[in-house]
């Protein structure tokens, strides 16, 4: 499989977690956002969205948008699983996973910002509008994950690959994150774990040298 994506991409660190553990190989196509790569005639050949992450599979087909990517990596390789096994776990870990893929990430993303600051707003209303919608979004999944082990349980899953990669988010743009002692319970056990290591934008091809 190849990966289209960049290294520092909150969702293609998720769908990076994802493969990790799921033991898949893939080779990592860097698309770097900052020079514009994702707005080139090539990129959006393959992606008219001009985003990341896209993966061709191994029969040449090109998948997009990080959710179905995730659930076509469940559904080619079901061991380990990313779900629980009762219908209203798989619904919680959702849940935990939409309040961070379509209620906090899009509202920091690059091309909205960059929205706000075409519109006049100054960088500290634009931190302002980060810290909102992160602080908001985090408070909540605070509350819906449990007090042991991962977000959902004793080993990772899908909860866990959505919440790390929006930590790493918040963090860049300096949020606090003492008031979520769950949150950085699932962030010190991910920092110990493979997959995570392997998936950390620290480690990417595409990672700038220090």
């Amino acid at each position: 499989m190849e990966l289209y994506g960049y290294y520092r991409s909150t969702s293609s660190y998720r769908v990076r977690i994802a493969l990790a553990l799921k033991g898949l190989d893939y080779q990592a196509l860097p698309v770097n956002l900052l020079k514009g790569e994702q707005r080139g005639s090539d990129y959006l050949a393959l992606n008219p969205q001009g985003r990341v992450p896209a993966l061709r599979t191994d029969q040449g087909d090109l998948l997009l948008q990080s959710p179905a990517i995730i659930e076509y990596l469940e559904e080619l390789q079901p061991q380990p699983a990313l779900l629980p096994a009762d219908p209203v776990g798989r619904a919680r870990a959702r849940a935990v996973a939409a309040i961070i893929g379509c209620d906090i990430h899009p509202l920091h993303n690059v091309s909205v910002l960059n929205r706000l600051r075409a519109a006049g707003q100054d960088e500290a209303q634009v931190n302002a509008w980060i810290g909102h919608w992160i602080g908001q979004g985090l408070a909540a999944v605070e509350q819906l994950i449990g007090d042991q082990g991962f977000c959902l349980g004793a080993e990772p899953g899908l909860a866990d690959l959505y919440l790390i990669p929006q930590v790493y988010a918040a963090e860049r743009f300096n949020i606090d994150l003492g008031g979520y002692p769950r949150i950085r319970r699932v962030v010190a056990l991910a920092a110990e774990h493979p997959a995570f290591i392997v998936a950390h934008p620290s480690r990417q091809v595409d990672t700038p040298v220090q």
